[in-house]
């Protein structure tokens, strides 16, 4: 990969650039940082002509290394005000990489409002305006599409709510059948899309030429070892059967399942919404029901799946652990048809499910709709999707449905829901949402795989637990590799050096790997500190520190100076 694509929405301009030595040992996430730092003024609008949007494969996309199919989206957050880079599987990702795209940028914004589709082949490049697809779900979006332009297409698009540039909305891809939607969703990046006019983009590899790859015997035999080590993992089995739902019910014994807008650590109904009960439910229903599916090709862990109604037709795909909990628990709702209406809902109107599912549990509290009102609470997300003026406030995230609504208690940090985990029974999570650069991100360093080794609830090792985790995730999504893949190179690090050394015959060694996790967080602290919005600024919610939460009465009780020090640490000898 050495092109980077850069389209300018305001004048049409369409460039091919070769990148720089410099920029050939970026990727991903890092990728990212480094553009947003080097190009983008930090106290930019992130709805405005200066902020960019990048799409970028990790350093290995354009490899048969198994999930790197996966790519990251980025640019200034419009909730955090921030560097945000969020990863997201489908089939578009490894197709730009095929083309041997590095990198696609899309700056400014169009002087007026449209409906563009920029579609990427391997010899043309065009912006098109579509105004067909005006307010179209994404589901409707992609049926368009695919007539248009074939099945063998990647695709990546905004639903309505991003069109409405709110600040909840997220990035959805499409897998190669339809069947699973992606979503790059934190951070409201899909408004930043929204806010370039580019309701899709097109990604046709038809003609791509095969990658010249350093030393392909050895590529393929630690990908090979890789996929071995993977299997071998008594957690893989875990997750292929159960998926990311499988967590729920240790999550509701740890007492740290947000319930009733983060007020209880425990739900009553759990059991009914759980990973084994998700599984036994797509067995009895049949149909398009699926467990231990794909979301992106050539992915040995297949954690996904497809979650059908009574009939059997598909209703969502994939039902998640975070969806699950915010739009469940959260808002007091114990019923798996219900949640996977609710899961479905946001995906076709195009919001993150974390950050919406917090908005309507403040809505809750707010006494818009109670607890547990299913019904109601799919009515709120249809009203997102039409722009009413309810819709509006609840789209645009928690803190301004909070502010809008006069809700003291609100579940974010740095403008940004927390996700399914509070922070006052996993400590080590509270770290990594406040001096994570994403804000209160639970993919930037998630602590509770180490809730066996590290006491959820207590003080001790908690900030350097959480600066070991931060640097492990940066240094996965540069490369361009899904987080379940972590176990190997748990037992052996150097794999890392030699992928890098297979691809592109950089003669690395770990700990250089490990400086590259340190540059990714590095860089984006810098964009933070000029933005403005610095972690010290950004602590943890008030009522969190003031509020027990049942059943194991905890508080947040790690005081800001503490958390700082997660900077300040020595790093270990192996982050992994």
């Amino acid at each position: 990969m050495k092109w980077i694509i850069r389209v300018n929405t305001r004048t049409g301009n369409i460039s091919k650039q070769e990148a720089s030595n410099e920029e050939m040992r970026w990727g991903g996430r890092l990728l990212i940082s480094k553009f947003l730092l080097r190009e983008v003024p930090p106290t930019c609008d992130p709805l405005g002509r200066h902020n960019k949007l990048i799409f970028a494969p990790g350093l290995l996309g354009d490899t048969s290394v198994t999930t790197t199919g996966k790519f990251s989206v980025g640019g200034k957050s419009p909730l955090t005000h921030g560097v945000k880079e969020s990863d997201v599987g489908g089939e578009a990702g490894k197709k730009i990489a095929r083309l041997g795209i590095k990198a696609v940028v899309i700056e400014d914004i169009p002087e007026k409002a449209g409906t563009k589709v920029l579609t990427i082949g391997g010899d043309q490049i065009t912006l098109s305006e579509i105004p067909e697809l005006k307010g179209k779900f994404v589901s409707e979006t992609i049926r368009f599409l695919r007539k248009r332009f074939g099945r063998e297409v990647g695709i990546i698009c905004i639903g309505p709510a991003g069109e409405m540039k709110m600040a909840g909305a997220g990035v959805a891809v499409s897998d190669a059948n339809d069947i699973q939607v992606r979503y790059a969703a934190r951070g409201g990046l899909g408004a930043v899309m929204g806010s370039k006019g580019i309701k899709a983009i097109v990604v046709d590899d038809s003609e791509a030429v095969a990658p010249q790859v350093f030393d392909e015997p050895l590529l393929r035999e630690v990908s090979k070892d890789l996929v071995q080590a993977i299997l071998e993992d008594p957690k893989t089995e875990n997750r292929h059967k159960l998926g990311t739902p499988a967590i729920l019910m240790m999550a509701n014994e740890l007492g740290l399942l947000p319930t009733r807008n983060f007020r209880e650590g425990q739900f009553e109904k759990a059991e009914a919404i759980c990973g084994e009960r998700i599984v036994e439910v797509i067995a009895e229903r049949g149909g398009d029901g699926r467990s231990g599916t794909p979301c992106l090709r050539g992915c040995v862990i297949s954690c996904s799946n497809v979650f059908p109604d009574p009939s059997g037709k598909k209703t969502v795909a994939s039902i998640q652990y975070e969806n699950i909990t915010l739009l469940g628990p959260n808002c007091g709702i114990g019923d798996l048809d219900d949640i996977a209406e609710l899961n479905q809902l946001c995906n076709e109107v195009g919001v993150d499910t974390i950050e919406t599912g917090a908005a309507i549990g403040v809505a809750m509290e707010a006494g818009i709709i109670p607890f547990g009102d299913a019904e109601g609470a799919k009515d709120l997300i249809r009203q997102i999707g039409r722009g009413t003026h309810l819709g509006r406030i609840l789209g645009n995230g928690v803190v301004i449905t909070g502010r809008v609504l006069g809700v003291r208690r609100v579940p974010a940090i740095k403008g940004q829901a927390i996700p399914g985990y509070d922070p006052r029974a996993l400590k080590g999570n509270g770290v990594t949402y406040v001096t994570s650069p994403m804000g209160a991100d639970h993919t930037a360093g998630n602590a509770f795989e180490t809730a066996k080794t590290v006491d959820p609830i207590g003080r001790d090792n908690q900030v350097e637990n959480s600066r070991r985790l931060q640097i492990r995730a940066a240094i996965l999504d540069t490369m361009g590799l899904c987080l379940f893949t972590r176990p190997p190179f748990v037992k052996n690090p150097n794999l890392f050096a030699l992928f890098l050394k297979g691809r592109y015959g950089w003669n690395v060694t770990y700990e250089d790997v490990q400086k590259i996790g340190l540059d990714v967080l590095e860089t984006e602290r810098e964009f933070n500190r000029r933005a403005g919005v610095s972690e010290e600024f950004f602590d943890i919610p008030e009522f969190m520190r003031e509020e027990s939460l049942p059943p194991r009465n905890s508080v947040y009780d790690l005081s800001m100076e503490e958390m700082q020090q997660v900077w300040e640490v020595k790093i270990p000898n192996s982050v992994f």
